[in-house]
């Protein structure tokens, strides 16, 4: 491989030389793909590894790479789409719902929860924990609040307990005609918790979805969805995929 001096410009050197790896990102790597040592690519492009790992580190925050512990630096997948435009509403738990359940327990919520469900403070309501994973690797943790007069007919023999529970909540909840729903979006830190289940560290940027789901008049369901911040886009409208291709790139001389 041969050594690819950087042009002089303006910018900061790390800057520059984010560009130059973010193209080859694009047409030398494949999604998974180990990059090579940082020694390797210090000498690739003529800069110092102080340098090199500036770029690097712009790019890790950017969600184009990964570092794994006792991998390496690899290629990170596409961006998930979050969706908070005008798409068809539909119930948690549909057919073409990415989410896992995990988990569903009996317990009073959080005061502002209850709160926006209208229950009293102390009331239990169906909590459900879902996870949703995308090339192998987590990227959103999600806690569903369902009051129980959502979900009437639930009997201890439909849920039992776990996953199962959490699925037999949520197709009783589909029972219902939903009306629509409202989402709310804001950048937030990740929590202990959200970190362990994001495989992030604590503090990470995170986006918290909040999605209330309204059916009878009123609040039927609430979700509170965190995403991490390097590894999902926000999308808007009835079509929410569209992909843009930054003009002209940069070239390493």
């Amino acid at each position: 491989m041969g050594t690819t001096q950087l042009e002089s410009v303006p910018e900061p050197k790390y800057w520059h030389l984010r560009t130059v790896l973010s193209e080859a990102l694009d047409s030398e790597f494949s999604v998974g793909e180990i990059l090579p040592n940082e020694r390797d690519l210090a000498a690739r492009f003529g800069v110092a590894r102080a340098t090199l790992r500036q770029a690097l580190e712009q790019l890790e925050l950017e969600g184009r790479l990964q570092r794994r512990r006792g991998v390496g630096t690899t290629v990170a997948p596409p961006r998930v789409g979050v969706s908070v435009g005008a798409r068809d509403h539909a119930w948690p738990g549909t057919a073409d719902d990415a989410w896992q359940p995990a988990d569903c327990v009996l317990a009073a919520p959080p005061a502002a929860v209850a709160e926006a469900l209208g229950t009293e403070r102390d009331e239990p309501v169906h909590t459900v924990r879902r996870s949703r994973v995308t090339h192998g690797q987590p990227v959103a943790a999600e806690l569903l609040h369902i009051p129980r007069a959502s979900v009437p007919d639930l009997t201890a023999i439909d849920a039992p307990s776990g996953a199962a529970r959490a699925r037999a909540v949520l197709r009783e909840l589909q029972r219902l005609e939903l009306e629509g729903q409202e989402n709310a979006v804001e950048l937030g830190s990740a929590g202990a918790e959200d970190a362990r289940e994001l495989d992030r560290l604590p503090g990470a940027p995170v986006l918290v979805v909040t999605t209330r789901y309204l059916a009878g008049g009123r609040t039927a369901a609430l979700s509170v969805a965190t995403y991490r911040a390097d590894t999902c886009r926000l999308t808007f409208g009835d079509s929410g995929d569209v992909q843009i291709h930054h003009g002209p790139r940069t070239q390493a001389s």
